[in-house]
């Protein structure tokens, strides 16, 4: 498939009537399959007031005889009127890929013109739900590192359209660079995804499964809270009302009351732990489900475009990111699988993950695995030869004083007023709240190996982040009163894609950090370097 360069920028929009010659010159329209998964995204937002029509109209068929017939009339209405809106906002949507910029006009009542210029363009993704990958469809999504607030994103096109979108806009950009414009001029011409390189990380079901019971997650009864709360109308009494429970329960059945009554202490203990245990079951198949859900085919391949990641059952994502755009990456586990050996890799970069300026590039690995990504991105992990540093302790003891400061004025009014349980209560919180800062101090570090800056925090959990100084942002001394009184500061360092912060640092060791970085920074022309 080919892509026309579009027109001169100073086009106008297409009008009425003359969608037949701005295509011929470059604009185009959407999938008309696209029309189907777009209509079914709008009915989703329409199926409440569907739903209340329908049951508000079969309360009254007692008293109307036409209202259960009048209420399917109008639930059918809403659909047709969502699908027509969804025809013509298609009809009325084309984009075009122009030399320096993308744009997008579309409106069904109203007309909406963007234009994104390409050297603002981060990363360019491809995701597919479920219908669209029936359909051979995929949703374009252009990421320009503003927290998501920019994004552009073409929905729906097909899977090749797609693929030659994506790898149009990455040989633009190329050509735009003056690092790469002469490696770009001799591929200008290609319009097919970059070629499968060598597999830097896979997941088999064996490990996604373990996986998944490491993500004990209990959303599933989120999700039937709100849906109770959502359709309460339609329950036959308020579920939430706990005497409304006994009371169906006792009054049901006299024998069924009778026994609950007659319960003694062992069997409602045992009672409680059943009940857990299915609480913990369930967890644990959630986890499972939403783990398999998200990464099932898990892979992460080095191609010449950069790192391809490609995961998802129902929803497939295939994502590219560039090498010279990783400006961070974190090393992170949890409580319980850091003592098996299992940690996890993301990459910070300008562009987003699905709301998250972390892109997952290997969810569930050991530290021998991780390594050789970390090394490909130009950010190794640190090794045994790394001189950690701890911070100024005056900042934990500080933490500790601000912390223990509730704690000891809940003990002291509890033994004024002679409630030594509730006073032992309150020391025993300031006592795990001064444990908890002696905990971080000795797990917090930090340190400066070669042209890397690392961090460690974290107590039950920790996690290291790696950055390049050159690719920050901006860096920033903070000092509060107590910390000009004993010597320390944080320092806060920008990325365009989060935010890396050192708290407690010696003064004299945050001030060398910052002159560093701002020489590192200062000594490249940025104007030279790949976008």
């Amino acid at each position: 498939m080919s892509i026309a360069p579009g027109v001169d920028a100073a086009a106008g929009p297409p009008e009425r009537g003359q969608a037949a010659v701005e295509t011929a010159q470059g604009w185009r329209r959407l999938s008309l399959l696209g029309i189907v998964p777009l209509a079914l995204r709008s009915l989703r937002q329409a199926i409440v007031p569907t739903i209340a029509v329908i049951y508000g109209s079969s309360t009254v068929a007692d008293a109307e005889p036409l209202g259960l017939p009048l209420g399917l009339l109008a639930a059918a209405g809403i659909v047709m009127v969502t699908v027509v809106f969804t025809a013509l906002g298609w009809w009325r949507t084309q984009y075009r890929i122009g030399p320096d910029d993308i744009r997008l006009h579309r409106g069904v009542l109203g007309h909406q013109a963007r234009s994104v210029p390409l050297e603002r363009i981060q990363d360019v993704s491809l995701e597919q739900g479920p219908l669209a990958r029936l359909l051979g469809l995929v949703e374009v999504r252009f990421e320009t590192g503003a927290g998501g607030k920019d994004e552009l994103a073409l929905a729906y096109v097909t899977r090749s359209e797609g693929e030659a979108l994506r790898e149009t806009v990455r040989t633009r950009l190329d050509a735009q660079s003056p690092a790469t414009s002469e490696d770009a001029a001799g591929t200008a011409a290609g319009r097919t995804a970059a070629p499968a390189g060598p597999a830097l990380f896979v997941m088999n079901p064996r490990r996604l499964l373990l996986f998944g019971l490491f993500e004990f997650s209990l959303v599933v009864f989120a999700v039937l809270g709100g849906a109770a709360q959502q359709f309460d109308f339609l329950l036959p009494f308020d579920i939430w009302e706990f005497s409304e429970w006994q009371r169906r329960l006792a009054g049901s059945d006299a024998m069924v009351g009778a026994w609950f009554a007659g319960l003694d202490l062992a069997a409602r203990v045992a009672g409680a732990l059943l009940a857990l245990v299915a609480l913990a079951a369930v967890g644990l198949a959630t986890g499972v489900v939403r783990t398999v859900l998200r990464d099932f085919g898990f892979r992460l391949e080095r191609t010449a475009k950069g790192f391809r990641r490609r995961r998802g059952l129902l929803t497939r994502t295939d994502v590219v990111m560039p090498v010279h755009r990783v400006q961070a990456l974190t090393l992170s586990t949890g409580p319980i699988r850091r003592w098996w050996g299992w940690h996890g890799l993301a990459f910070v970069s300008l562009a987003q993950d699905a709301g998250s300026a972390h892109h997952v590039v290997a969810p569930f690995a050991r530290l021998a695995e991780l390594a050789p990504i970390a090394a490909a991105a130009g950010l190794p992990l640190p090794g045994p030869d790394t001189q950690w540093l701890r911070p100024n302790p005056r900042y934990r003891i500080d933490r500790a004083g601000l912390a223990l400061t509730i704690p000891t004025l809940l003990t002291l009014l509890a033994l004024a007023l002679g409630l030594l349980p509730p006073a032992l209560l309150a020391l025993a919180l300031g006592l795990v709240l001064g444990l908890r800062q002696y905990a971080l101090w000795r797990c917090e570090r930090y340190a400066q190996d070669g042209d890397r800056l690392l961090g460690r925090t974290g107590w039950l959990g920790p996690r290291i982040t790696v950055a390049a100084p050159v690719k920050l942002h901006s860096v920033e001394i903070l000092q509060g009163p107590l910390g000009r009184r004993h010597g320390y500061a944080d320092l806060a360092l920008g990325l365009a894609g989060g935010r890396l912060r050192l708290d407690g640092l010696p003064v004299g060791d945050a001030r060398r950090l910052r002159s560093a970085i701002l020489e590192a920074i200062t000594a490249v022309d940025f104007s030279q370097l790949p976008r």
